[in-house]
């Protein structure tokens, strides 16, 4: 379980959403499904539980909005993304795998290691 009680696809979708957010206006679900490549009955299923959860609200027309508590946790795994490929593109890592690894690592790195990470790269 990884940030805030989540479970590493729903931190998927918040960084999925909080993406979307910054270029497609509204996020509807089949914006997730195509820039995920997931089907729409996993991308719907996954919306109900976020939902339920109160990380995102979703309005009659089917649009997709992170609440505060959504909009914080989708903030912390994106920030926990762009540290870890940093850190892995300094290493040598290639582009693809820094990418590829930094989504697999942010779902299980401890606050207190990634924090000291982010700082080690502060000054980089």
């Amino acid at each position: 379980v990884g940030y805030m009680g989540l479970k590493p696809s729903g931190e998927m979708y918040l960084k999925t959403i909080y993406i979307l957010t910054k270029t497609v206006h509204p996020v509807r679900s089949i914006d997730i499904a195509e820039y995920m490549n997931f089907s729409k009955p996993s991308v719907s299923r996954a919306v109900g539980n976020l939902r339920k959860e109160k990380y995102i609200s979703v309005n009659e027309d089917g649009h997709i909005f992170l609440t505060p508590k959504g909009l914080d946790a989708a903030q912390n795994i994106y920030d926990r993304h762009k540290v870890l490929t940093k850190a892995l593109r300094i290493l040598g890592v290639s582009e693809e795998t820094a990418l590829n690894d930094a989504c697999e690592i942010e779902h299980i790195i401890s606050d207190e290691s990634f924090e000291a990470l982010k700082q080690y790269l502060k000054n980089k």
